[in-house]
């Protein structure tokens, strides 16, 4: 080891790696939004649904991301579960203009909350209020209420509006669960 790791890992500067879930219904633009970080010459122009899951990785400050993005379709839901125990946070999409499976959407993020390998620890859940483009898309403050996230009170949570094709909002999402990581990991 070099004399500036040294000094790096001294000043605490050292990049964490974390594993995030990535999960919400299918179509709600959990591939595109994680297309965004992706550096320039790995993104692509086209997105396809994810089958089973991906593995993603992404850098955002210090932190180095592995993202496990999981597919939503009905089928493939019950995959979730086997990586909540090795996760260090939730990103939760929610496609914003979808209100005929707002109730779907909102029981599958009340089964993963009371999964035990996620309700028993302090894990930041960031939820992208996402398609805010489009028309009949929901305010994250609609959907906050309709998903009765004020009940959340173990661990934090955010809900951020987005649109994953042109990145608004994604920076300000991952920022807030960068923070919210790096106290969790500081506080175990």
């Amino acid at each position: 080891m070099g004399f500036f790791d040294k000094l790096v890992g001294f000043l605490g500067w050292r990049k964490r790696e974390v594993n995030v879930l990535v999960a919400g219904l299918d179509n709600s633009g959990k591939s595109t939004l994680l297309n965004h970080f992706k550096p320039d010459e790995y993104r692509t122009t086209d997105v396809v649904p994810t089958i089973g899951f991906n593995v993603e990785k992404f850098q955002y400050k210090n932190i180095s991301f592995t993202a496990f993005d999981m597919s939503g379709q009905g089928r493939y839901r019950n995959l979730w579960e086997h990586y909540y125990k090795d996760c260090q946070g939730v990103i939760f999409v929610v496609d914003s203009s979808d209100r005929l499976r707002f109730v779907v959407a909102k029981d599958e993020l009340d089964s993963l909350l009371i999964n035990p390998d996620v309700a028993t620890r302090a894990i930041p859940i960031l939820i992208f209020a996402n398609k805010m483009d489009v028309k009949e898309a929901m305010s994250p403050v609609r959907i906050s209420t309709a998903f009765e996230l004020e009940r959340i009170s173990s661990k934090p949570w955010h809900i951020c509006a987005s649109n994953a094709v042109t990145g608004e909002g994604l920076n300000e999402g991952v920022e807030w669960l960068t923070d919210q990581i790096w106290n969790y990991m500081e506080r175990r």
